[in-house]
Order: structure tokens, then sequence, then C-alpha cells
């Protein structure tokens, strides 16, 4: 009977035990996340609006109100995805109050040492020398990686612009992103998010520079001498380009692609008073798609999404007095991105297995907070458990003692 009794208690122990890593986990998991606990769901997030458009294929997009920063609708906001050149807003937001639009200066091989084979560049050449606003337009009219590399060079090196660029992320508590190099190129483990880019475009739009430097269509660039050459942005919905319409009331911001990454692309548009943003990640089909599907919600947060009521909202920086939050666990979101961006299954992928890893290390941050609250509490039933165990171990030992009273050691 008392051996039935002991295992009976141990029993009940041991699922007390195995129940208190599953709260913990839980709780952890019902952590705020950035911008609202709906924006960590996976699938299409709207409420009180209909309409959205059908043909949406990509892997991420979001609709938000600049003014307002209430997300209107979205899908996957928080996935992961490599960004492309849509980096650049947040090289922009970091480096572009840095040095006067006037300040001049004169590029060396140095400065273009480093860029990725591949790369967009604008054609900048070692011995001339450009003003900053120029290099601004290589960045944002063509997305140059040679302008990118120059100004990063300016700024301290690459190592120091990408370390600035990090930080500057979390401030803006863009926590989907991480940055490896300034110019958005591949590079494994270099990923964002449909919400972290809508955040880097609404608070550049801040600065009159960004908004002039994204907004312009045409510019003269120097090709040595008193000779330049024009260079055109290659935002089609701000050009027209490639047999697109420009959109009415477009602000710019930033678009991207690579063969890896596929096409993203972040637009910010004006009617009527009210500056709505876009971001589109990874659509399916190439070309055109990504300015397509861009215009498409934009119509629709102008019209059908004026009755729409938030799924969640873009938060304001640390440094501006924005409230701190946890990052979106990855439990869900980790699965759905599995594989290479742009690719269809990415099985045995080393993009795969980078993504799962960096999911599961955002999960567990995602986790802290909740962790921190819980230890106490972990702790003190723990050692309520070894206490009754020793109780127990007691009991059993002068139960089964010599009744000379010896004491029995176990």
């Amino acid at each position: 009977m008392r051996e039935c009794s002991r295992l009976s208690r141990r029993a009940a122990l041991g699922l007390a035990a195995a129940a208190l890593p599953l709260s913990t986990a839980t709780e952890a998991a019902a952590a705020t996340v950035v911008g609202g606990e709906r924006l960590a769901r996976g699938g299409v997030q709207v409420r009180g609006a209909t309409g959205l458009p059908k043909k949406l294929d990509a892997r991420a997009w979001l609709v938000a109100d600049a003014a307002s920063g209430e997300v209107l609708a979205s899908f996957n906001a928080h996935r992961r995805l490599a960004p492309a050149s849509t980096l650049k807003m947040l090289f922009a937001d970091t480096v572009l109050s840095k040095f006067d639009s006037a300040q001049r200066y004169k590029v060396t091989d140095a400065d273009l040492a480093d860029i990725p084979a591949g790369s967009s560049l604008v054609g900048i050449k070692p011995g001339i020398t450009y003003t900053v606003e120029q290099l601004w337009q290589g960045v944002f009219l063509r997305s140059g990686n040679d302008a990118v590399h120059v100004l990063s060079h300016m700024n301290g090196g690459v190592a120091r612009t990408v370390a600035e660029m990090q930080a500057r992320a979390e401030d803006l508590q863009a926590l989907d992103t991480h940055v490896v190099s300034p110019d958005g190129f591949d590079h494994k483990g270099q990923l964002s998010s449909a919400y972290d880019l809508t955040l880097f475009a609404r608070h550049g739009l801040k600065d009159d520079d960004f908004r002039r430097y994204c907004g312009t269509r045409t510019a003269d660039f120097p090709a040595g001498g008193k000779k330049t050459f024009q260079i055109q942005n290659t935002d089609r919905l701000l050009t027209g380009a490639w047999g697109l319409k420009t959109y009415d009331g477009l602000l710019g911001v930033k678009n991207g692609y690579t063969s890896h990454a596929g096409n993203t692309f972040t637009g910010a548009a004006t009617r009527g008073g009210r500056t709505l943003l876009v971001t589109v990640m990874h659509p399916t089909a190439g070309g055109n798609a990504v300015y397509e599907q861009t215009a498409a919600l934009l119509d629709w947060g102008f019209t059908h999404g004026r009755s729409a009521q938030p799924v969640g909202l873009l938060v304001d920086p640390l440094s501006e007095g924005g409230a701190s939050a946890t990052p979106a666990p990855r439990h869900k979101t980790a699965r759905a991105a599995a594989g290479a961006p742009g690719s269809a299954s990415g099985k045995n992928s080393p993009w795969h297995l980078a993504e799962g890893a960096a999911g599961t290390l955002a999960l567990l941050g995602a986790g802290v907070w909740a962790l921190r609250r819980r230890r106490g509490a972990v702790v003190a039933a723990r050692a309520e458990r070894r206490a009754v165990a020793r109780a127990e171990t007691r009991a059993d030992a002068r139960a089964e003692a010599p009744e000379s009273g010896g004491r029995h050691r176990r």
C-alpha cells in the first residue's frame, strides 16, 4: 500500500513538472507582438472592409495609413524575406542626415572595391568628384550599389554602416530585419518583412530630402569633365516605364529586385489629403506584377479601405517615445516562410535552414520577458517538489529503518 501511494504521489508530481514548461511556452507565445497580435498571424488580416484585390500572389503585403500608422490590411506582415534594394530605405534612414547635400567627394578605387558582383550600378567612376546629392540620386533613382558603397565609406566603412543600420532598425522596432550589407544585395541571412519595410518608408518620408529623392523621376549625372548623362528612376509606377501607367498621387518610395529575392516594392501615394503606404514582397509573377499589386492595394485603401478597422499599428521609434514591444513569435511565421525566398519549396536549402534557425531564435527572444516573469514561480515550484520528494524519502526511510533506531541512508 505504501509503495502504491508513493508511486501515485510521484506520478502526480511528474505531471505537474511537465505542465510547467507548457504553460510557460503558452505565455511566451502570447507576448505582445510588434504592431499588434493579429500581425503575427498567417493569412489575410482585415476587419470591417471588403473588396480586397483578387489577384494577389505575393508572399507578404501590407497596407497602412501613413499619418496614423494604422495597418488597414495585411498578409504575413512579419514574414521574414529577402528585401533586395528596398533595404536601401533603411540605409537612407541611417546615413542621409550625416552629410550636407552640397558636400563634394572625390571617389577612389577603394570606395568601389567591395561592391558585390552583379550589382545594379549608377556608373560612378574613381577620380570623379560628386556631390552628396548626386550620390543619393544614384541610390534612389538607379538603386546604385556603387553609390551606396561610396556613401558607406564616407560614413566610416561598410562594417560600421551595417552596424549603424542594425541599430537603427532596432530603434525603429523593425525587429524582423537582419542587416548583412548596406545595399540589400543577396547575402545569407539578410532579411526583413513587409511590416519593417513599411516602417522604414513611413519614417523616411518625414525627412524632406528622403521624400524629394524618392520622388525624383530623372536627373543629370556626372560622366567626367563637364559631361553628364541622364538617369531615370526605376520605380515604374513613378515613371510609367515598361507599359505601366503612372500612379496618380505617387510619392515614391523604393523598389528592389534580385534573382534570389524576386521583386519587392514599397510605395506611398496621397489622394484627398490621405497618404497610404503599401509594401508587396515576392509576388509569384515577375515583370510588372509587384507594381500592379501595389497599385491595386493602394486603390483598395483609398476606396474600400476607408471603412477598414485597423488590424495593427506601425509603431513609433523608441528614440521618439515609442513603446517597446517584443518580436513576433516565430512558431507560425517561420514555418510559413520556409524555403529560399523566391523559390517554391526550398527543400534541403541552406536558406531554409537559416530561416528556420532565425525563426527559432526569434521565438526564444519573444518569450524572454514572459520567461523571466515565470522564473520565480518555476523555481518555487521546483523547490516545492524537491521538498516533497525529500519528505517522501524521509518517511520511507523511517518506515523501513531497523527497530534499533539506526539511520538508513539512501
